[in-house]
């Protein structure tokens, strides 16, 4: 199998010794603490579960300015994207050597982590917009990757953590939410050598199926890792447990037994286009993947990347042999009138615009309002069927993805 993102095993962050994690639960009690924002809960359900592998806490500022400009860590890791924690409010922790990092989702805001503090630095105006410009290509406050980082305060807490629980992940998504540790154990044991992950953040529809089958045909792969973000999106975009329910029908009826595992992480989404195409890829190498597809604006929104940025990025000199695992480039995929079944675009040149079945996503989102199932060129019938139902059932008319 694939080794890890930069060391030879897996060194995953949760206390896995049940009597150490009940200890390290009631000592934490009794420490200095601070609710982490949304944002460093799923930081550190990551470092928890090993998929930000091999880092064992939060960067600080020297570790953030080198990743900005090099996606190298002041220790020379490769690493794409600042992983931090940080808040708007330090006075509950000034001076403290070791702190308990407190869960916003979560009811009580029970201990999430215990963090050894390395040190406490404010991010200058400078250091924010050097943030936004590398990692989100943009300083515009429209940008729901920029706006929810802004919210987030100007305190760098940096150093190791100790990672005590999932977050609300393991009790809502228990069928689907697994750590890089899982993933690998599970490919292990179902023998798969070649590998591919699709990142998902919204319901699949048939091309997206379609593009799974293509990619796994082009490699020789054993299996298919669906890899679902189960963490917070921008309003609009439909509920994990709706796109939970639709991906697994799919995966039930259309794909054959032992090919595809249905899995999810513990992440809030960052629209962050190249910079978190690059993350995505870093974190499936620790999960285990082989391969990991990347489309057409992967990870982006809105107009702010280029079509194929995420993956022109993969060519770059301070990209190049950073990672072990490979892309699979893929094209917009549609169902060709002309030879009965879903293609990618680059691959019939000989093709017109109406020789294809396309929708929009807002006209698909209408038609699901509406009670109106899309051809079953676009949409299998058995997923359309849910996605009716929780249009149905939400009333909802909001923009999302598609």
């Amino acid at each position: 199998m694939i080794k890890p993102h930069g060391s030879a095993e897996l060194n995953p962050l949760y206390v896995n010794d049940s009597a150490a994690r009940q200890n390290l639960m009631r000592a934490a009690e009794s420490m200095p603490g601070i609710i982490v924002s949304s944002a460093t809960a799923a930081n550190t359900v990551m470092l928890g579960g090993g998929y930000f592998n091999p880092l064992t806490g939060f960067m600080n500022r020297a570790d953030v300015r080198r990743v900005c400009d090099d996606m190298r860590t002041a220790a020379d890791v490769f690493f794409p994207v600042p992983i931090l924690n940080v808040c708007d409010d330090t006075g509950p922790i000034e001076g403290a050597e070791r702190i308990a990092l407190r869960d916003p989702n979560v009811e009580g805001n029970p201990v999430l982590a215990v963090m050894d503090v390395a040190a406490i630095e404010t991010l200058s105006t400078l250091d924010l917009e050097l943030i936004l410009s590398k990692v989100y290509g943009t300083t515009d406050s429209k940008h729901p990757g920029v706006q929810e980082f802004l919210a987030q305060g100007k305190h760098l807490v940096s150093g190791p953590v100790q990672v005590l629980n999932f977050s609300y992940f393991e009790k809502d998504f228990p069928q689907t939410f697994r750590t890089a540790v899982q993933i690998r154990q599970e490919i292990n044991k179902r023998g798969w050598n070649r590998v591919v992950a699709f990142q998902t953040r919204n319901p699949m529809h048939r091309a997206h199926e379609e593009l799974c089958k293509i990619a796994m045909d082009a490699v020789n792969a054993d299996g298919l890792v669906i890899h679902m973000l189960l963490g917070k999106l921008k309003p609009g975009d439909i509920p994990a447990s709706v796109r939970d329910a639709a991906i697994r029908k799919m995966v039930e009826v259309y794909f054959e037994p032992n090919t595809a595992m249905i899995t999810g992480y513990g992440f809030d989404m960052l629209y962050a286009g190249p910079r978190e195409a690059l993350l995505h890829a870093l974190f499936r190498q620790n999960m285990g993947a082989s391969h990991f597809i990347i489309g057409r604006d992967h990870a982006g929104v809105g107009e702010y990347y280029g079509a194929f940025d995420a993956q022109t990025i993969f060519d770059s000199e301070a990209v190049a042999g950073a990672l072990e695992i490979e892309i699979f480039r893929a094209d917009h995929t549609a169902y060709s009138k002309k030879l009965n079944k879903v293609v990618m675009m680059r691959d019939v040149p000989d093709h017109t615009t109406e020789d294809f079945v396309l929708l929009s996503g807002t006209r698909v989102r209408e038609m699901l309002g509406q009670g109106i199932a899309p051809p079953a060129e676009f949409t299998r019938p058995e997923v359309a069927e849910i996605l009716m139902d929780y249009y149905r059932s939400s009333g909802s008319r909001q923009t999302s993805a598609s």
